[in-house]
């Protein structure tokens, strides 16, 4: 499959229609229009019979709880111009945050760090991943790089009449997780697997397959959720599917709570070194009823994320927590 037809036929969002719609308000929408309604939206916030709901994605995503100054040397919310920002972030890492900032009081200071963050910072920044175990609270979670990460789908294959294999189409290079397993499993016989990086990374050449597009993935039962450099960017669009993501229990986490989600409940479980997966898959090929229990709890999960209203509401108010746990609201 060329490029351009993988991308027109992929499954994933456009990143065209996101840079149509951010470029334009970026340029042509005062930010002043944000924060004057800013204390009247989170005045109504508070009234909502989802508040509770509300304030603990708060404190999950912000965990600061006690107050840190940050160094003068931090930069204000003044300097998150595209020009300063875009070139060495990326475009959607900057608008995904400038969506938020221009509603605060340019002269507040943050600190961020973008990119597949998997250490804890020195002082809190915003991140779009962190560690899930220790003491994680100077990072606190932003919904970042959304149009990769939050992706769902509407799947009209039932799960008993997908194939009984499991899938996995994904770039290996310089990822041990990955590597270890297409090792272990490539040439099993109830795996399909396959390397789609596109350069000459030293890997086995027999690994190389073509992209598959998320229509084609969902021909299959099973489908590795394989964390990379941080988190598995296929996580959310498999849970939402009516296949399974098949997994060991996640060492990272985003705007999606890795860490909330329950082994063999939201997903199957596999041990760290991958040793059991044939063991349990062919479990949940021979029961498929608690299969399709793992799959409606998936979508229950999936479903708290798909109120855009609240979700913007939540992110508000995650940076909101981030000024006043730094001094800067009083």
């Amino acid at each position: 499959m060329n490029t351009l037809l993988y991308k027109l036929q992929s499954g994933k969002n456009s990143k065209l229609t996101y840079y149509l719609h951010w470029f334009p308000v970026y340029h042509l929408l005062p930010k002043f229009l944000y924060q004057i309604r800013l204390k009247s939206i989170l005045q109504k916030a508070a009234k909502r019979k989802d508040y509770n709901y509300i304030k603990e994605r708060v404190n999950y995503y912000n965990k600061l709880n006690t107050l840190i100054h940050l160094p003068q040397t931090v930069p204000s919310l003044h300097e998150h111009t595209y020009k300063k920002v875009a070139p060495k972030n990326g475009t959607v890492y900057f608008f995904d945050s400038y969506e938020f900032a221009r509603w605060f009081p340019q002269y507040f200071k943050w600190s961020y760090r973008f990119g597949d963050i998997t250490y804890i910072p020195e002082i809190p920044a915003i991140v779009k991943s962190r560690p899930i175990a220790g003491d994680n609270a100077n990072s606190v979670i932003m919904k970042l790089n959304k149009i990769r990460h939050f992706i769902f789908v509407n799947d009209h294959i039932p799960f008993e009449a997908k194939e009984n294999k499991v899938l996995f189409r994904g770039k290996s290079n310089k990822k041990e997780k990955r590597i270890r397993f297409m090792e272990m499993y490539f040439q099993h016989p109830l795996c399909d697997l396959g390397d789609i990086g596109k350069y000459n990374d030293g890997l086995p050449s027999i690994w190389k397959k073509p992209k598959m597009t998320i229509k084609e993935h969902l021909q299959y039962k099973f489908i590795m959720a394989l964390e990379g450099n941080d988190v598995s960017s296929n996580l959310k669009w498999i849970m939402s599917s009516n296949s399974i993501a098949v997994m060991p229990e996640p060492e990272f986490e985003t705007w999606f709570m890795e860490g909330t989600l329950i082994p063999d409940y939201h997903y199957i479980r596999i041990k760290a070194d991958y040793s059991d997966l044939e063991e349990r898959i062919n479990y949940y090929i021979t029961h498929p009823e608690e299969a399709q229990e793992i799959i409606n709890h998936a979508h229950e999960y999936i479903e708290q994320f798909k109120n855009k209203k609240r979700e913007k509401l939540i992110s508000l108010l995650v940076l909101q927590k981030y000024f006043l746990q730094t001094g800067q609201i009083n």
